[in-house]
Order: C-alpha cells, then structure tokens, then sequence
C-alpha cells in the first residue's frame, strides 16, 4: 500500500505550493488569496522509488462551528483520519498565531506521527526566526520553501521514515486504460458534489447551499460492479460577464481541462432553473472537444408537472444538438433515478470507443447512396467511393470520392443517422469527414 501524506494548517500558509511540489504537478489551484482550496484534493508523487499520496486540504478551523467552514474543517479531519503523517504546515513569515496553537493541540491529541513544516522559510539562515514554534510541541522545526524547492526531499524523506512499519512494496496499480474518467460538469448549485457524494456514500467533497463552493477539478477514484472510475467534481462555469473573481477564472480553466481529459463527461442541468443559455454553452463546449456525454436534470422531485413540461420543451429546443445523448431525471438528494445513469455513462464511454471495420461502413455507404443519392452540386454530382475509421473518442469516419466539397449538411445529417443506428451509437459526437481525390490531369 502506497503511504498517505496528509498536509495541514491554517489558510494561506502555502499547503497547496507544497502539494504541488510533492506531486510534481500543477494540479492544485494556488493563488495568494486565504480560503482558495476547499476540499480534499488527492495527488501522487514519488522519491525514487518509493511512492506515496498526498491530500492538500482546505485551510484548517478546528472550532468552525456553522458555514462553509464547518464542511471545510470536516474534510480536514477526514483527511487526517485517512493518512499515515500529518504534515503541520505553518507560515514561517507570519509567525505564530492562536489558531496554530488550535490545530498543534487538536493534532497532539490525535496522537498520529506529524511533522511540524515550517514554509516560506528561503533566506532564514539562522532559525531564530523559527524558535517560536517549538511552543506548539511537536518537535523539531523543518523549515522549507515550497516556492522553490528548498528543504523540501529532506523533509519527505522524514516524512515517509515516520510512517510506522512502512513497507515499499507496493500494490500492483490497475492500468489507466481501464479506468473511466467521468467529469461532472454544469452550471453553480446545480448538485455535482451532492450528487458524487451520494454516488460514494461519504461527504467527500464540499457540498453548501452557495453558488461557487467548488473552486477546483477533484477527482475521485471510485468503482461500481467492477468497472474503475475517476469521478471529476468541476467547479460550476458562469457567464464570462458574472465572473469577476481571479480566482473563479481559474476555476474556469480547471473545468474546461477537467472537460477535455475526461472520457465522459454528464451535463447536469437545475430543474427549478429550467435550461438556460449557459447550459447550452456548456453543451456546445462539450460537443466541441468531442467528449461523450450524458444528460441528467437535477431536482427533478421539487418541480410540479407544468415546469416538468416546460423543461422538456426547453431542451429539445435549446439543447436539439445533444439528441444522441441520453437524458435522465434524477434527484441527487432523495437519491431517486440515479441507477440508470451508471449504465448510460457506460455505454457512452463503449461507443465513443466503438471499432467499425473498413467493409462495413463501406457497405453502409453504398446503401445509404443507393437510398438517397447526394444532389447535384454546381457542375458535378458528388460521388462516394469508399469509408474507413478515422479515429476514436470521438468516433471519425472519413468518406473518399469525388466533387464532395459539394455535399450538403442536411446529406451528411442523414449519413450520420445511419452510421448511428447500424453501429448502435449512442452518447457520443459522430463526426464525418470528406475527402476528395485530386485530379491527376489537372494542368
């Protein structure tokens, strides 16, 4: 098993830099703004060859008693319970503060091997600076700089020797084609967290009633009748004329790379809210990167049968691009319809990476031209000769012939409706390509 590292302190004192340098990645949102990471973020990383995984946490309040403070203290604690060491990370700059001697007093209690990480301590030659923190009780003072790397290995090497009976054998990982990533994307309080954390029967992630409480991409590993995935929780995208906040614009960011990295992506839509006009922008950016996808209106329960009629009307005019997509209705809350939306998400993820042989769309052409011939184009009748597979997720399919500049979008409609049916498509873009042979007499 893979040692955890859990990193904890108050807010701003660099926990995130630091889950960055350990991971060697830039997955963690980090900005100078107190309160910017809120749920528990999980990373790998490695020192040589021995491997382990860190949990960045939101800033740490133990006595938080009500508000999006209290979550983010419960995510804290549960970190803490998962891990092996506790990382105690404080601002070297900064000082000491009240809430520094809260969180050394809860963690002394605890009683888990925890390291005490002095950061920001670049240019502290001498450490008197640091002697103040000896008052939390906790041992030797390790000071690094995150920023720049300093001190850092020596501290994880201390890190990972305090894990008691730590064995570097660890288990055989699944491979990572096997795992399907599945982010959670739509508008702010629709219901992602709500509705991953009902999916794994934790609180894992930050659910409060306030548009915004997710800032960054989490992703869960998480595994249902055999099958592996990564659940993505993304931050909910606003119009571009709402967002103000730096920091919402690269949560923005993080959505749409959450968006392009995963497999399959479910569109959750608000019920009460109806299809806006950012739905479909979402919608269209989802199509645009290819990704299958997978529609599902939340809160379905808290909305009488003409608001049920409206919605449906809504989407088949405001989403009519996303027909191939399956549509459920779910309550994330009362955990009602959520069954079906596994085996959509499923099959979705099996066709975007559907095999469709050389002979067989060819085949499927010739039909489909003896069917319906393609209109005639200024001077010449396009002429389709053969297909093949052009590529997967999403599936390509590329046509060879003549004078196919010429071929309308109605007619490529109408190819695209057969391929689906006779290959059984569903959930994924289909996009056909046209390529025309060159004449070898011109000039």
């Amino acid at each position: 098993m893979k040692p955890v590292i859990a990193l904890v302190g108050r807010p701003n004192v660099g926990k995130s830099t630091l889950f960055n340098r350990l991971t060697g990645t830039r997955d963690a949102i980090v900005a100078d703004f107190a309160g910017l990471t809120r749920d528990r973020h999980y990373g790998n990383g490695h020192l040589g060859k021995r491997e382990y995984i860190v949990i960045d946490t939101g800033g740490f309040e133990p006595d938080a008693t009500e508000g999006i403070y209290r979550e983010m203290a419960k995510q804290t604690r549960q970190a803490v319970a998962e891990s092996d060491v506790v990382l105690f990370v404080v601002d070297a700059r900064a000082g000491l503060s009240a809430q520094d001697h809260e969180i050394a007093q809860y963690l002394r209690r605890l009683g888990k091997p925890t390291l005490l990480v002095a950061n920001k301590a670049e240019g502290m030659k001498e450490g008197a600076q640091l002697v103040e923190f000896f008052e939390l009780g906790l041992g030797e003072v390790l000071p690094v700089s995150s920023a720049h790397g300093q001190g850092v290995r020596s501290m994880l090497e201390l890190a990972l020797d305090a894990i008691p009976g730590f064995s570097e054998e660890d288990e055989a990982e699944a491979p990572e084609d096997d795992v399907i990533r599945l982010a959670v994307a739509g508008r702010p309080n629709v219901g992602k967290s709500t509705l991953i954390n009902v999916w794994l029967g934790e609180e894992r992630l930050v659910a409060f009633d306030l548009p915004g409480t997710t800032r960054d991409a989490i992703s869960v590993p998480f595994e249902r009748d055999g099958k592996k995935f990564e659940l993505i929780d993304t931050a909910g995208l606003r119009r571009k004329g709402k967002v103000f906040e730096a920091i919402e614009k690269f949560s923005v960011v993080k959505t749409l790379q959450a968006i392009e990295s995963a497999h399959v992506v479910l569109l959750l839509l608000d019920a009460t809210q109806g299809v806006t006009d950012q739905d479909a922008h979402i919608a269209g950016y989802i199509l645009e990167s290819g990704r299958a996808v997978v529609l599902a209106i939340n809160k379905w329960d808290a909305v009488d049968a003409y608001q049920r009629e409206q919605i449906e009307r809504q989407i088949e005019t405001r989403l009519a691009f996303l027909k191939f997509a399956s549509l459920h209705l779910i309550s994330a809350k009362k955990r009602q319809g959520l069954g079906p939306v596994w085996k959509s998400i499923v099959s979705a993820r099996a066709s975007a990476m559907r095999k469709m042989p050389t002979p067989v769309l060819t085949r499927l052409l010739q039909e489909a031209v003896a069917f319906q011939a393609p209109q005639k184009g200024s001077m010449y009748r396009p002429k389709m000769r053969y297909a093949h597979q052009g590529g997967m997720n999403p599936p390509v399919i590329v046509i060879h012939g003549n004078s196919l500049e010429h071929v309308p979008d109605a007619y490529k409609r109408f190819l695209e409706g057969r391929f689906r049916k006779a290959f059984d498509l569903v959930g994924t873009p289909l996009r056909i390509e046209f390529k025309t042979s060159a004449n070898p007499f011109k000039e």
